[in-house]
């Protein structure tokens, strides 16, 4: 069977009404403008715990917009959230190694226990299928270049224990329950949205604003750790198309661009595209972090009809633009 192209996956999805956890979220946000845009309803549960309500203050008036505020951690908000929805995309999460190092049992609770009470709402409403946002941290220092599917999985953090625990949970909802989930693994997704401010930032938000304000960007470790940096755009246009391509409930799909970049050549692209001299100041490298990150993509391309777009140089260009609003 030939893979969906997006147009196939948008005629699919059209009219259905989809729930996005997290939906007020960096990733989570993008994919609730696709949905619209698609032409869905579209309900978002947000606890507003990371995310920001102005991320969503474009789709706001939207006759097929609903927000709802709780916390996916709680069964009761989420039983009553998910009736009569179609599908979901759970997006929301402790999306922080330090954090997670340091409060394990909150992120633990936001995303596993999270996960359990949507497969089960799932379940008892008739959903079609959960589509999982999870994560490259899986596979941890794996010796393998490219990272696989097949690959063993290293947890190196809470963070990344708690959604290989999500994924598991995944699997035996649809092995024993029949609830259709799809295991989406993230690498480094950037893109507008992303928030340059908070403390666990990720790196390409936080070096943008600190150029942007006239500081020198902090490098934990040497410089050539390296990150596969995708899209956002390109991240939302994956969960769409894990939705609607039939025969691939209970699979695991990376999300990258199947390229790297260290961030000593990332600091060389922000100096090409601003136009300025850039000094990082570096400082000792943080437990928990993964040396190298790069998918392997040919599953996603195959199965899923998944082609990244955007190039890394094109993602900071429209970044760029959107914190200079900002900052």
């Amino acid at each position: 069977m030939q893979p969906p192209t997006f147009d196939t996956a948008q005629k699919t999805l059209r009219q259905s009404t989809c729930l996005v956890t997290g939906g007020g979220g960096f990733i989570g946000s993008h994919i609730v403008d696709l949905l619209l845009q698609t032409g869905c309803k579209v309900r978002v549960l947000d606890n507003f715990s990371t995310g920001f309500e102005h991320n969503l203050a474009h789709v706001a008036g939207h006759p097929d917009f609903t927000l709802i505020r709780g916390d996916c951690s709680d069964p009761a908000t989420v039983d009553s959230t998910v009736q009569g929805v179609d599908y979901i995309f759970h997006e929301a999460a402790m999306a922080s190694v330090p954090r997670s190092i340091r409060e394990p049992q909150l992120c633990n609770a936001w995303c596993t226990t999270s996960t359990v009470n949507l497969l089960s709402a799932a379940q008892k409403h008739a959903v079609r299928r959960l589509v999982l946002a999870s994560t490259s941290a899986a596979y941890g220092n794996s010796p393998f270049v490219a990272k696989r599917e097949s690959d063993p999985v290293d947890p190196l953090s809470p963070y990344a224990a708690a959604k290989l625990a999500a994924e598991q949970y995944c699997r035996a909802f649809t092995t024993g329950q029949g609830v259709e989930t799809v295991i989406l693994r993230y690498f480094n997704v950037f893109g507008p949205r992303q928030d340059p401010k908070s403390e666990y930032s990720a790196v390409i938000p936080r070096f943008v604003s600190m150029i942007l304000s006239g500081d020198s960007p902090i490098i934990y470790g040497d410089g050539q750790q390296s990150r596969d940096f995708v899209y956002v755009g390109d991240v939302a246009r994956a969960n769409l198309q894990a939705a609607a391509h039939p025969g691939i409930a209970g699979q695991v799909f990376n999300i990258g661009r199947g390229a790297s970049t260290t961030l000593l050549q990332l600091l060389d692209t922000l100096t090409a595209i601003l136009g300025r001299t850039i000094e990082p100041i570096h400082q000792a490298a943080r437990i928990g972090d993964v040396r190298e990150s790069l998918a392997d993509i040919t599953q996603a391309r195959q199965q899923l009809g998944f082609a990244p777009e955007t190039t890394v140089g094109q993602g900071l260009r429209t970044s760029i633009e959107y914190y200079q609003q900002t900052v």
